[in-house]
C-alpha cells in the first residue's frame, strides 16, 4: 500500500476510486506508473490525498484512490498528462475497471464508533 494523506480527515470533496485487474507481467509496472502519478499530485493543494492498494484476496487487483478537495481540482486532474497515465494502467487490465467518483457531504471519525458502543452497553 502507498498512502499519502495530507490531512486526516477530507470534510466533504471527491473520491475517485479505480479498482482494476491487472495481469501478473504487468503489475509492477502499473504500481510504478500509478505511483509516480500519485507523487505529483500531491504537489497540488486540492488534492487531499491519494493511494495505492492491492486486494488481499486477490493480487491482481489495484486500486487508486484519491480524495479531492474541490470538483475543479478532479476535473483539472482529469484533463491532466498525469490522468493520461493512469487511462494507460487501465489499458493494462484484463476486464473492464470498476471506477467510481463519490461526492462526499460528510465525514466521520471515531465517534462514530464510541457512540455506537454506548448505545450497545446500555
Amino acid at each position: 500500500m502507498i498512502a499519502s494523506p495530507k490531512k486526516t480527515r477530507a470534510r466533504g470533496g471527491i473520491r475517485s476510486c479505480i479498482r482494476m485487474r491487472i495481469p501478473p507481467a504487468s503489475q509492477n509496472e502499473a504500481i510504478e506508473i500509478l505511483a509516480s502519478v500519485a507523487a505529483r499530485i500531491q504537489a497540488d493543494t486540492r488534492c487531499l490525498s491519494t493511494g495505492i492498494y492491492r486486494c488481499l484476496d486477490d493480487a491482481g487487483t489495484i486500486m487508486l484512490e484519491e480524495f479531492w478537495q474541490c470538483p475543479e481540482g478532479i476535473l483539472q486532474h482529469l484533463r491532466s498528462d498525469d490522468y493520461r497515465r493512469i487511462l494507460l494502467v487501465l489499458e493494462m487490465a484484463i476486464e473492464p475497471p470498476d471506477i467510481r467518483f463519490d461526492t462526499i457531504a460528510q465525514s466521520s471519525g471515531i465517534e462514530v464508533i464510541k457512540k455506537a458502543r454506548i448505545a450497545d452497553e446500555s
